[in-house]
């Protein structure tokens, strides 16, 4: 098998058990999820890269670890992303009043944001009903 196979073949290992993970994840989970099938330079290689292709989203915690969660691909221009402070799920919405709202922070605020990486934080529905319980 030719290195490049190899490397391809890792690669896939990844990005497969990331699009999995439906929460935020650390490199050590990550490493511990692939059972040691992959090695830890090579998942922080393409882990950075995906970060840097904005595929993966990168959060400081308050415990000062890193935090990925893997981004949905999509065409569509007007898409956000909801995200739970309380559980760290994040869900991808497609909805064209968020292009109203990039108008208005582009023409009365000078400032472009990026369409890709849009992330409102919240509690999701989940959360909301737990803190209702209390």
């Amino acid at each position: 098998m030719k290195r490049e196979n190899y490397n391809t073949i890792q690669k896939d290992l990844i990005l497969d058990k990331i699009k999995s993970i439906k929460h935020e994840f650390t490199i050590k989970e990550l490493y511990e999820l692939l059972d040691g099938r992959v090695g830890l330079t090579t998942i922080y290689r393409l882990v950075d890269r995906l970060v840097n292709e904005g595929r993966l989203n990168k959060n400081i915690g308050k415990d000062n670890n890193c935090y990925y969660e893997y981004l949905e691909v999509c065409d569509h221009l007007n898409h956000f992303y909801l995200k739970c402070e309380d559980c760290g799920s994040m869900k991808h919405i497609d909805c064209d009043c968020i292009g109203e709202l990039i108008s208005h922070i582009s023409s009365e605020h000078k400032f472009v944001p990026s369409r890709e990486h849009i992330i409102i934080n919240g509690l999701c529905s989940c959360c909301m009903n737990k803190e209702e319980l209390k």
